[in-house]
């Protein structure tokens, strides 16, 4: 039985495997892109070429999901709760503000344009936190479609992309300082990748204080998981039942606290708390990126593409209007606050 099992699962789990390792090269070649990023379009290049490989699919299905939630567990051995400390100073306030905007500004400007509450608020959380790493943690949690993931992640990338060469131009253009432009950048451009070439882009010392500003911003995926894990049954309840009421029995406590997430914020702490030798810790946030390009890989084999066609323009749009939204707001809250 188990070899049977080895046997259907082997194709799709084969696949992902080999696209992963192409694109995790690819990735160390072209940072700025990103091994995810290449795994999933190499996926979903794959898909189009092979639309009915249906022997891949119980494969392909429990690497989008269990190697998924895995990679995201790993992702917390790589997060500090000490760093938010040191340099929350000078951006957790701004921090506050740009994950309001948004959020805060994805539900309004998504129930406008027609998008669904899953993408919006994957496109939200890929703008407001860290790019692809927050729209992987999110999708399982939100139960996202696989085409909602990709186009999230699409979208995320592409106004990534743009903001590496627009940030620089209009940094100078107003005169910021290192401090402030690094502050800007790291609270407003959303991979991580992407943070370290804007910054130094503008100047080494911007460079160095983006990246630290990002990775302490990467922490909030954490109290935003948590909020997500909560809203997220009775989102679906509320949607399952026609937006009509909630009934008692339809959120359990093992949907509102999943048992990833749980070992996420375990990891998370462990880590804090110096538990996890610094060569282990950089083994398995290495694990955890491999792991996540070898989900990413299995989304796009398992995605169709004509289901993100059908999705129209509207959520690159509001991708486009949140991304220049936090921008804004990014900028606006240091100029008021004196910092600039």
């Amino acid at each position: 039985m188990n070899r049977e099992r080895v046997i259907k699962y082997a194709p799709g789990v084969g696949a992902s495997l080999v696209i992963a390792i192409v694109a995790v090269y690819l990735g160390s070649l072209v940072p700025v892109i990103g091994g995810s990023i290449f795994a999933l379009t190499i996926g979903m290049v794959v898909k189009m070429l092979l639309p009915k490989a249906g022997s891949m699919d119980l494969g392909l299905t429990f690497v989008s999901k269990g190697v998924l939630k895995f990679a995201i567990i790993l992702l917390g051995t790589g997060l500090s709760i000490t760093q938010v400390l040191v340099v929350g100073k000078y951006s957790l306030f701004i921090m506050v503000f740009t994950l309001t905007a948004a959020f805060g500004s994805g539900i309004i400007l998504g129930k406008l344009l027609g998008v669904n509450w899953r993408m919006t608020n994957l496109i939200s959380a890929g703008t407001g936190v860290c790019g692809g790493s927050a729209i992987a943690t999110l999708a399982p949690i939100v139960d996202a479609e696989d085409s909602d993931i990709a186009y999230a992640m699409a979208v995320t990338f592409i106004f990534d992309v743009a903001m590496i060469f627009i940030f620089p131009i209009v940094g100078r253009a107003m005169g910021l300082s290192d401090l402030a432009f690094g502050l800007w950048t790291g609270t407003a451009v959303n991979d991580t990748s992407s943070v370290v070439a804007t910054g130094y882009a503008f100047s080494e010392a911007a460079g160095d204080f983006a990246t630290i500003v990002k990775l302490t911003r990467t922490t909030s995926i954490v109290p935003i998981a948590l909020i997500f894990a909560v809203l997220a049954p009775y989102l679906n309840a509320r949607e399952r039942a026609g937006k009509g009421p909630i009934g008692k029995k339809s959120v359990s406590v093992g949907k509102i606290f999943p048992w990833f997430i749980l070992l996420f914020l375990v990891s998370a702490l462990l880590n804090t708390l110096g538990l996890i030798p610094t060569e282990i810790g950089g083994w398995l946030k290495q694990a955890s990126k491999f792991m996540m390009a070898m989900a990413l890989a299995a989304i796009g084999l398992k995605t169709d593409f004509a289901r993100i066609l059908n999705a129209g323009i509207q959520p690159m749009v509001l991708g486009f209007l949140v991304s220049l939204i936090v921008a804004v707001v990014s900028l606006s809250v240091q100029l008021l606050n004196g910092q600039v």
